[in-house]
Formats: C-alpha cells, sequence, structure tokens
C-alpha cells in the first residue's frame, strides 16, 4: 500500500482563544468605570441617527437584528441621548361641538395648557353655579320680573274683562267644568240670576216654564260668543308666549354679560384661534341651558355637588360643557418618546368608549374619546415591535395610512361586541410621529417584495450585527458592560478571571475566535448566572470558576435530550463504534438543535456499493427525510466523483447512502464529505477507521468546506469515547477553515494536551480519506493513473473493472 503523509494534529493552543491577562488591567470590576456605550453596532447607529435626524416624511426606521442584540436597548439609549432641538408637542383636548355633536372639535394648545383649560372651564361653570343664581335672586332682577309679568297679566286681565262685560251684557257666564285632568271654559246662560246650562233649559221648554223660541236665541248667541272666546284665549296664550320670550330676554340680558366676561377671561388667557371659535359656540349653550342654573328645590346643591366632586361623569349635568384632555404634556420635558409593547388597534390609536345608560342605552361624547400612543407620541417617537403590530387586526393598514396623511383619527372599533359602532367622529389631529419599528430581516424583506407603501414609509434600515471583531478595545468595553450590570441589578463584582471567562463565552456565542458576540441579552444572562453561584458560595467576587459553574448550569438545564441519546449510545441501542475499522462505515457529525440548547453526536454513516447505473442513491431522499441542502450535497459528491474518475470510461455503479438508525429527517452538506469516504472505502474495500469522526462539506473538487457548530460536534464525539474509556487513537476531522472558529471546552482541551483525544484539520478528500484508511489517498501521474496502491489508485482501478463487467453483460 502507498505509504500516507504525515498530517499534522492541531496543537493545543489552537484549540480555543483565551482572553489575554494583559488586557485585564484590574483587580475587580469595581476598579473600571461602567461602559455606557453601545457595542459593535456602529453600522446601525450610523443608520438610527440619520433616521432621528432627518425631519422629512417617510423617513421612519425599521430596526432588524438577531434577539438579543440589544436594538431596543439601543434605541431607548440613542432616543434618551439625542440632543432635541425640537419644541415641546402641545396638548391635545377635545370640546363637544354645539352645532354638531357627533363631530368634536380638537384643539391644540401650548403644552401645559390643557389642564389650565380643563381647569378654567370648571372653574366656569362653578362661578356659574354660584353667579347666576345669585343674578336670579336678586332685587333688580325680581322687580324687572314682577314689571313684566304684571304688564302682561294687566293686558290678560283687560282683555278677559272686556269679554266679561260682553257675556255678561248677552245674558251669559263663563264656567269652569272639569273634564278628566283639564278645566275646561264653558258659556252657560244666566236666567234669574242662576246660571243654567242648555239641557236644563230645553226641560223648563218641555215644562211651558220657558220661551222655546228664547231658547233659539240664546243659543245662536252662545255660538258666536264661544268663537269670540276662542279668540280671547288665543290671545291670552300669545301674551303668555310674549311673556317667556321677555322673561327669556331678560334672563339674556341679565345673564349674557356676565357669561361673555367670563368666557372671554378664559379668550384672552388661552389665546388661541380655534378655542376663540369653540367657546363662542359654549357661550349660546350656556344661554340656551340656564335653566341648568336656575334655583329649583335643592336641585342647585345637588348639581354643585356632582359638578365638583365629579365632573365629566356620566351623571355630570355640565359633562357638555367639559375638556377632555386625551393628550397631557404638561410634564413632558422633552419630545416624547412612547414603546408600546402591546400593540393592539385601541392601544396605539385610541378609541371611543361608550357609556351605558339605564335601559341598555349606549351612548357616546366627546368626553368619552381616548388617545393612543401614537398620538400621545406627536411630536416625538414610537417604537413598537414589527411582528406584533402586523399580526394586530387593523394596526398595520390604519398606521400606513396615517403617516401617508399626517392625520390621526381616533374611531371606534370594537368587533367582539354585538352592539353597533358609535356615530362619533371626532375632528382628526394634525400629528408628527417617528415611527421605529424592530423586527427581523425576513420581515423586512417580505415587507419590500409584498407591500408597495412599505418602501415609502420607512426609508431608513438599521441592521444589527450579531457580532463585532475581538479587539483590546471591545473587551475592555466588554468588561464596562458588566460593571454597569452590576451596579444596576446590585450583582457582586467580577474579578480578573470572572470578566475573562464572560469574554470567553461572548467569543463562543459568536462562534469564531476573532469575533465577539454582540447577543448582549445571553451575556446578561450568563453575569446574572455567575453571580448566584457566587453568592451560593459566599464569595465576595465571581471568579473564572462561578462563570464555568452557571455554564455548566445551564447546560444541565437544557441537556436532558443529550442525556438520553448518550444511553441509547452506551447501551448499544444506537449504534456507534469507536475503535477498530469497518468497509463503508464511518462516523459523521449530527447537531441537535434544541432552541436553546445545542448539542453534537455522531451518526453511523454507510455506503454499498454494486455495478448498475443507478448511481449514488440517497435513501434519506428517497424515504422523503432529506433536506434540500442535504440533497445537494449528495449531487455534489455524484459530480466529484465523475469528474474523478469517469474521464476516460463510464462509471457504471449503484451506491446507496444511509444514515443509519435516523427517524427524525437529515438536512445540511456538513457530512458530504463523510458520505463520500463511506463510497470511496466501499468501491475500494478499504476499511475506515471507526475511532475517527468527520464533519465537513465538499465542493465538485474535492475541496472541503467549513461547516458549522463546530465545537459541538467535537465535543459530542468526544463524550460518547470518553463513556467508552479513552484509548488515546480517537479523534475529529474538521475542515482547515473551522481551526479559526474551536472555542472547545477545557475537558476535550485536557484530553488533547494529554494526546488522549485528537483534532485534524483536512483540506481536501485525499487527506481525509488518507486519515480514515492509512493509505495515501495518491496524485495523479503523467499517464492518467494514480500512484501505485493509493486510495485513488483502488478506486480507479474499481471503476474500471466495473466498466469491463458491465459491458461484457450487456454483450451477454
Amino acid at each position: 500500500m502507498s505509504k500516507v503523509s504525515k498530517i499534522k494534529e492541531l496543537p493545543v493552543s489552537k484549540l480555543r482563544w483565551t482572553c489575554p491577562a494583559k488586557l485585564l488591567k484590574f483587580k475587580t470590576t469595581a476598579d473600571i468605570k461602567p461602559c455606557i456605550d453601545i457595542i459593535g453596532q456602529d453600522r446601525a447607529l450610523e443608520a438610527i441617527k440619520m433616521g432621528l435626524e432627518l425631519e422629512h416624511r417617510g423617513y421612519n426606521i425599521f430596526i432588524t437584528g438577531l434577539v438579543g442584540t440589544g436594538r431596543t436597548t439601543t434605541i431607548k439609549r440613542l432616543l434618551e441621548q439625542l440632543e432635541r432641538k425640537e419644541p415641546i408637542p402641545p396638548d391635545i383636548c377635545y370640546l363637544n361641538s354645539f352645532k354638531n355633536q357627533n363631530l368634536p372639535t380638537c384643539i391644540e394648545l401650548e403644552a401645559g395648557h390643557g389642564i389650565k383649560l380643563a381647569a378654567d372651564m370648571d372653574n366656569l361653570i362653578f362661578d356659574l353655579l354660584q353667579k347666576i343664581p345669585a343674578v336670579f335672586e336678586s332685587d333688580y332682577y325680581k322687580e324687572r320680573r314682577k314689571e313684566l309679568i304684571e304688564e302682561i297679566q294687566e293686558k290678560q286681565r283687560a282683555i278677559i274683562g272686556t269679554f266679561e262685560e260682553r257675556i255678561n251684557k248677552e245674558g251669559f257666564t263663563m264656567i269652569r267644568i272639569q273634564v278628566g285632568p283639564i278645566i275646561k271654559p264653558e258659556l252657560v246662560p244666566t236666567i234669574d240670576g242662576n246660571a243654567m246650562n242648555f239641557a236644563q233649559l230645553t226641560q223648563l221648554v218641555e215644562e211651558g216654564k220657558f220661551p222655546e223660541k228664547r231658547i233659539e236665541e240664546l243659543k245662536e248667541t252662545a255660538i258666536e260668543l264661544n268663537e269670540e272666546m276662542a279668540n280671547v284665549y288665543t290671545q291670552v296664550r300669545d301674551l303668555e308666549r310674549e311673556l317667556q320670550r321677555i322673561m327669556e330676554k331678560l334672563d339674556r340680558e341679565t345673564v349674557q354679560p356676565l357669561v361673555h366676561d367670563l368666557i372671554q377671561e378664559i379668550t384672552q388667557r388661552h389665546k388661541n384661534e380655534a378655542l376663540t371659535k369653540a367657546l363662542a359656540g359654549f357661550e349660546n349653550a350656556f344661554m340656551n341651558k340656564l335653566d341648568l342654573f336656575r334655583p329649583n328645590d335643592g336641585e342647585e346643591e345637588t348639581k354643585s355637588k356632582v359638578a365638583l366632586t365629579d365632573p365629566g361623569s356620566a351623571e355630570d349635568p355640565f359633562r357638555e360643557f367639559r375638556v377632555n384632555i386625551v393628550v397631557d404634556n404638561s410634564e413632558t420635558k422633552a419630545p416624547p418618546v412612547i414603546i408600546e409593547n402591546f400593540p393592539s388597534l385601541r392601544n396605539v390609536f385610541g378609541a371611543i368608549e361608550r357609556d351605558f345608560a339605564f335601559g341598555g342605552m349606549v351612548k357616546a361624547d366627546h368626553m368619552s374619546i381616548q388617545a393612543g400612543s401614537f398620538h400621545r407620541a406627536n411630536g416625538g417617537y414610537l417604537v413598537m415591535n414589527a411582528l406584533d403590530t402586523l399580526i394586530e387586526p387593523g394596526v398595520w393598514k390604519i398606521l400606513k395610512r396615517t403617516l401617508k396623511s399626517a392625520e390621526a383619527v381616533i374611531q371606534s372599533y370594537d368587533p367582539w361586541t354585538l352592539m353597533g359602532s358609535s356615530a362619533l367622529k371626532p375632528e382628526p389631529m394634525q400629528v408628527k410621529v417617528k415611527i421605529v419599528l424592530i423586527g427581523d430581516a425576513y420581515l423586512y424583506y417580505m415587507l419590500q417584495a409584498h407591500d408597495d407603501e412599505f418602501r415609502k414609509i420607512f426609508k431608513i434600515r438599521a441592521d444589527f450585527d450579531r457580532e463585532v471583531d475581538n479587539k483590546a478595545g471591545v473587551i475592555k468595553q466588554y468588561a464596562g458592560f458588566i460593571r454597569t450590570l452590576c451596579d444596576r441589578e446590585e450583582l457582586s463584582c467580577f474579578d480578573r478571571s470572572g470578566v475573562a471567562a464572560i469574554v470567553e463565552y461572548g467569543v463562543r456565542l459568536a462562534g469564531r475566535q476573532n469575533k465577539l458576540s454582540t447577543r448582549f441579552s445571553e451575556i446578561a444572562d450568563m453575569i446574572r448566572e455567575s453571580d448566584f453561584q457566587a453568592r451560593s458560595e459566599k464569595s465576595k467576587n465571581v471568579k473564572r470558576e462561578h462563570v464555568q459553574k452557571a455554564f455548566d448550569a445551564r447546560v444541565k438545564r437544557a441537556n436532558l435530550m443529550e442525556e438520553k441519546i448518550q444511553e441509547r449510545i452506551d447501551d448499544g441501542t444506537l449504534m456507534i463504534d469507536t475503535k477498530g475499522a469497518v468497509v463503508g462505515q464511518v462516523n459523521g457529525l449530527s447537531v441537535y438543535n434544541m432552541g436553546d440548547y445545542m448539542f453534537g453526536r455522531p451518526s453511523r454513516i454507510t455506503a454499498r456499493t454494486s455495478l448498475g447505473n443507478s448511481g449514488v442513491i440517497n435513501i434519506e431522499r428517497e424515504a422523503d427525510m432529506s433536506g434540500r441542502t442535504h440533497n445537494k450535497g449528495v449531487l455534489i459528491l455524484a459530480g466529484y466523483l465523475r469528474g474523478k474518475f469517469g474521464g476516460e470510461h463510464p462509471l457504471v455503479m449503484s451506491a446507496s447512502l444511509c444514515f443509519e438508525q435516523s427517524y427524525g429527517g437529515v438536512d445540511g452538506d456538513s457530512a458530504s464529505s463523510t458520505e463520500l469516504y463511506a463510497i470511496l472505502s466501499s468501491i475500494s474495500e478499504l476499511p475506515l477507521r471507526q475511532d475517527l469522526a468527520v464533519t465537513g462539506s465538499i465542493n465538485q473538487k474535492g475541496e472541503i468546506q467549513p461547516i458549522g457548530g463546530v465545537n459541538v460536534k467535537i465535543e459530542g464525539f468526544f463524550k460518547v469515547c470518553k463513556a467508552r474509556g479513552l484509548k488515546g487513537t480517537e479523534g475529529v476531522i474538521i475542515p482547515h477553515q473551522n481551526v479559526r472558529d474551536l472555542m472547545l471546552n477545557d475537558e476535550v482541551v485536557e484530553a488533547v494536551g494529554k494526546s488522549k483525544f485528537h483534532i485534524y484539520p483536512i483540506k481536501n478528500v485525499d487527506e481525509g480519506i488518507s486519515l480514515l484508511t492509512g493509505v495515501s489517498g495518491g496524485r495523479m501521474l503523467k499517464s492518467g493513473r494514480y500512484s501505485k496502491d493509493s486510495v485513488n489508485d483502488l478506486v480507479q482501478l474499481r471503476f474500471i473493472e466495473m466498466a469491463r463487467l458491465f459491458k461484457g453483460f450487456k454483450k451477454e
């Protein structure tokens, strides 16, 4: 057999990155300054700052990135630190429109003046409750009222007196008859000084005591007098209506100066054109509803009590005169920053509440209007989660409409009620809000592709990176971040070793030695859990061993499935060989992703080859258990075989590949090199070492390509080998590009340092097959053949033989 060239295994120094002690020039984090900077997000920060400073329409911000990279924290901090030159946004109030109560009037006032206006209106009502009754009780008003009443009554008496003289002259008198609840006047003749109705006179006629001709004359006269009486009472009623008009005029002339002066004081105090126009309607409304202020058997005291103790309530008789402050900026010192964590339609765009009155009646007025977070963010910024905004019914549609029109309309929206919606339609608000949506890249691209309006209203994208360069400055920022979190949450200080362990954890999260993770939510969790371990041991400071214990505890909480799989391997249920050599069988490395925990375990991959023309058969694909990426990897290795060995003769081979005991599906191309080794072994009949596991994808040229999850894959195979007892020959073959990604745990590093475990980086298929078989891969000679007795030579010879056999078989 051709001798195999020595492939160097990785030294211990390459297996993980260790934080240099010289970069941590402190004893504990108490000796350093807190870091308040946003770490590693310069690109995103630049985009956000641009979006916040651009005031043109449509420059709203969509933030993308992984959860935990500090998107929400960053935008909060930036908005807090932003130098805001904009003025404090106005208060927004709604007043009743007495012309059309279904169209409440929107009033914008200088910040803080909304409360003042509401107080002014409450005081106005209170003053009117005190002063209008006093006016009505004044001597001048009473005398004037008495004069006007007597004047009208005198006219009524004169009219009635003239009519009474007329009926007396005609021999009639007026009596009043009770007809049910009504008293009806009636004219009856007077005979010998006695009033007698016509029924009585008719009886006298029948008795011969009264002349029949005279009764007929009286009846004709009665008809004429009744017509005159109707005219008289019409004149009397006209005089009563005239008296009512005169009284109303008197009330107006007496009270209006008082109301006008009080409203003018409010108008002058606020100097708002829209408010002045609205208050003019209030003045007329007060004059039309003076009865609310007129004393009436103790009702005045009740009205005053309700008006003072519960203004604006459903029982308030003056509710229609109250001010509804929907946006109050009296305590706002800068443009508002609203973070809406529950962006329902009601929470974002407000609602119109409905009051249920006695008998089940439903009513709504201007006091029922409630603003949402969008209105409260007027003149400032509104931050929401993009996915929540999209899935809440109606929110996305109304948000786009509002941003395009710069007008916000509060509507009644309650899809689950059996009652109809309110007819109330408040006047739109003029708003200027900068929207910041936080989502992921997939959602951003989906909206770009399917919503034509999206790019018009979200012109700034800020993309948060998941990692940052592993540099001295960033490491110091990491330490400062630890100090900041410890101060904010009253955690124990970290010593130098504890900080180094957290930094190394950040490198492992990033997945590359030259990068640090920016998923600070996970980093913060590890800091908190390490503090817990230190406090459990009553340690003053958090040290490296506490960070390691926190990491181990986190793994233990999540690795039940990993332990169950390990049990199946230990008892032989899952068949994995870690010693000897077998033809057409190799240990691949799989990654199990449980969401909150990821681990690696070996999988047995086998290949069987025979004469035929079916090519490479992917059993996983045939069973619909193979993902697209895995299918692609199998097609690539088939292309490699054709290019490598099929240049001068056809490849007449049928090869089947299988992940043994795999029942949950397979995806990814990281096993494509492993599958190729199994095929090469089956064809050449060279056994493959079972104490080595392999990972790495290939291209059609046979170059090994990097894969993901390299650390958990190596650690997974190491655990299997350790459980069976390390013999000193076990190891893993990885792509050479993945060396820079290694952040292996201390147990693996220690085993490699003692030569009990080995890690081999390779660049191509020939190096991998040489390690697995102990036979050189072989190089191509000028003759077109490969080095004698090399793996490639044996494979090529077998392909030639198979082609000859297949040709002979076809002839037969």
